[in-house]
C-alpha cells in the first residue's frame, strides 16, 4: 500500500494552521532580528563596506547555493523533523555567537559563518513548512492557511522583527541574541502540537506496478533503484518546466521579484537624492509597502470570491508596474507611497494564490523540490534585479532605470493572460478532486 493517510478534518486543519502560524510568526520575528543584528555587529567589527555587505550576503546566498538540494531533502525526510533541525541549526549558530559577542571577540569570519548557518536553516524551514500544508490541512482550508502564514511573514519579518531588533540591540547585543535564541527554542516546542502526516506520500503507481508484476510471474519483481540527489533535482526542474501553468508563473515571478530587488536597492538613493524626503517620509514609503502586504493577506479570500483568482493574481502585475513606473514619472511622496502599497498588496495576493495553486497541482512527493525551485527563481532574482538596477541607474539615470523595469513588467502581461486563464486555473483544482 502507498504511504498515505486520510485527509485531515477541518478541525484538525484549523489546529495545524494555528500551530504553523505561531511557528512562522515566532521564527520570522527572530529572523527579522538576526537580519538587523548581524550587519550591525559587522559594522562594529569592520569599517569595510565590502565586508559588512558580505555578512548580509551570507544570510541570503544559501537560497542560490542550497535550495535545490534542500528541496530533495524535504521530499525524502520527515518534514516536521526538518523544521526541528532548522531551529537546531539556528540555536547552534546563535549559541556559539553569544559568548563570542560577550567577550568582545566578534569578527567578520565569525559573523559570516553564523550568517551562513542561519541562511541554510531558513531555506530548510521555509521549504519544509510550505510542503507541510497540503498534508496538514484539507483542500478548502489551504487558502486560509497560506493567507495567515503569508501575513505572519510580512508583519513579523518586515515590520516587527527589525523594530524589535533595533530595540533589543539598543539594550545590549547579548540581550538581543539571547532573546532570539529563546524564541527559536520556543518555536521548536510549538511544533509538538502538529497532528497528521509529516513525510511525503509515496506514489502508489510504482508499488502497484511491482505487485502486479509479482502476481503475474509469481516471482517478486525487483524494486526500482532509488534516484540519486541529482536525478531528483533534475526531476523537479523537469516537472516545473513541462507544466505550462507552473512554468509561466515561475518566469513571471522571476521578473516581478527582480523588480522588487531593484526597487529596494535604489529607493533609498532615489528618496534622498531625487525626492529629497525626510526620514519620516521615507519611513512612510517603506511602511506603505508592508501595510499593503498585510492588507493583501487579510483580504485575499474575500477578493478571490469577488473577482476570481486570475484577476486577483493579475493585481500583482499592476501593483509591481506601479511601483516601478510612478518613481519614473513623479517625485510625489504620496504617489510613490501609494504605488508601494499597491505593490505590497499585489505581492501578497500573488504569494497566497500561487502557493495554493501549487499545493493543489503538485504531487506531495514533489512539493519540496517545487517549493525550492520556485523560491530559487524568485529570491534568486532579487539580487540580480538589484545589480541590474545599479548598472542602469549609472548608464541611464535613476528615473529611466525605473522605467526600464516598469517596461519589463508590462512584457509579462501577455503571457499571463494567455496561460493563466480561468479554465487553466479551474483544471488545476479539478485535477486534485479527480
Amino acid at each position: 500500500m502507498a504511504d498515505s493517510a486520510a485527509e485531515p478534518s477541518a478541525r484538525q486543519g484549523t489546529r495545524n494552521t494555528v500551530v504553523l502560524l505561531v511557528f512562522t510568526a515566532i521564527t520570522n520575528l527572530a529572523d527579522g532580528v538576526t537580519k538587523i543584528a548581524l550587519p550591525l555587529l559587522a559594522t562594529q567589527a569592520s569599517g569595510s563596506p565590502a565586508q559588512v555587505s558580505a555578512v548580509s550576503l551570507t544570510l541570503s546566498l544559501p537560497w542560490l547555493l542550497a535550495a535545490l538540494h534542500v528541496g530533495v531533502l524535504v521530499d525524502r525526510a520527515d518534514r516536521r523533523r526538518l523544521l526541528w533541525a532548522a531551529n537546531g541549526l539556528r540555536l547552534l549558530a546563535l549559541g556559539a555567537l553569544i559568548p563570542v559577542a560577550a567577550d568582545g571577540g566578534i569578527t567578520i569570519p565569525v559573523l559570516c559563518a553564523a550568517g551562513a548557518v542561519l541562511g541554510v536553516a531558513e531555506v530548510i524551514a521555509l521549504t519544509a513548512a510550505s510542503a507541510l500544508i497540503p498534508a496538514l490541512t484539507p483542500p478548502e482550508g489551504r487558502e486560509r492557511a497560506n493567507a495567515w502564514i503569508a501575513g505572519a511573514e510580512t508583519v513579523c519579518n518586515e515590520f516587527c522583527g527589525p523594530f524589535v531588533g533595533g530595540l533589543l540591540l539598543a539594550a545590549g547585543t547579548g540581550l538581543a541574541l539571547g532573546v532570539t535564541w529563546v524564541s527559536y527554542l520556543a518555536a521548536a516546542f510549538v511544533l509538538i502540537l502538529l497532528a497528521g502526516r509529516f513525510r511525503a506520500a509515496r506514489p502508489a503507481t510504482a508499488t502497484a506496478t511491482v505487485a502486479a508484476t509479482a502476481t503475474a510471474t509469481e516471482t517478486p519483481a525487483p524494486a526500482p533503484a532509488p534516484e540519486s540527489v541529482n536525478q531528483q533535482i533534475a526531476g523537479g526542474l523537469r516537472y516545473l518546466w513541462r507544466n505550462v501553468l507552473l512554468r509561466t508563473m515561475a518566469l513571471i515571478l522571476t521578473v516581478l521579484c527582480a523588480c522588487w530587488g531593484a526597487w529596494l536597492a535604489l529607493m533609498p538613493l532615489f528618496a534622498t537624492d531625487v525626492m529629497d524626503v525626510t526620514p519620516r517620509e521615507y519611513g512612510a514609503i517603506l511602511s506603505a509597502l508592508g501595510i499593503g502586504g498585510l492588507v493583501g493577506a487579510l483580504a485575499v479570500t474575500r477578493v478571490n470570491r469577488l473577482f476570481g483568482r486570475r484577476w486577483v493574481m493579475f493585481a500583482d502585475l499592476v501593483g509591481t508596474f506601479a511601483m516601478m513606473a510612478v518613481p519614473a514619472l513623479t517625485t510625489s511622496v504620496w504617489a510613490v507611497a501609494a504605488a508601494a502599497f499597491a505593490g505590497g498588496m499585489g505581492g501578497t495576493l500573488w504569494t497566497v494564490n500561487s502557493r495554493t495553486i501549487a499545493q493543489h497541482l503538485v504531487p506531495d512527493g514533489m512539493l519540496g523540490r517545487y517549493n525550492a525551485v520556485s523560491r530559487l527563481f524568485s529570491w534568486g532574482a532579487m539580487p540580480i534585479g538589484a545589480g541590474l538596477m545599479g548598472l542602469l541607474a549609472e548608464w541611464l539615470g535613476l528615473r529611466l532605470a525605473f522605467a526600464v523595469f516598469a517596461a519589463s513588467v508590462a512584457v509579462t502581461i501577455l503571457p499571463f493572460l494567455r496561460v493563466l486563464t480561468r479554465h487553466a486555473l479551474a483544471e488545476a483544482f479539478a485535477e486534485e478532486r479527480a
